[in-house]
């Protein structure tokens, strides 16, 4: 399955957010990947939306942790160039 960067918008902040990212994998877009810097560096996390009672629940999850970490990857790759 190829996995690729479609669009990737960096933010200048001295917040942890640092970009937001969508990606296609296989023919599913999935829009608006974060980029965050945490303790330990960056991670990606997956998109997410605020339920009606104010708690923020992912929208999209991937089941094979491998497919994450490839995913993280690639993000994280196009990210840094």
């Amino acid at each position: 399955m190829t996995v690729e960067v479609e669009r990737l918008y960096k933010l200048d902040s001295d917040k942890p957010l640092k970009a937001f990212a969508d990606v296609v994998i296989g023919d599913v877009l999935v829009k608006s990947l974060r980029v965050v810097e945490g303790e330990k560096g960056l991670y990606v996390t997956m998109p997410k939306s605020q339920g009606k009672d104010g708690k923020w629940y992912s929208t999209v999850s991937l089941v094979d942790k491998s497919m994450h970490s490839a995913l993280q990857s690639i993000v994280l790759e196009a990210y840094n160039s």
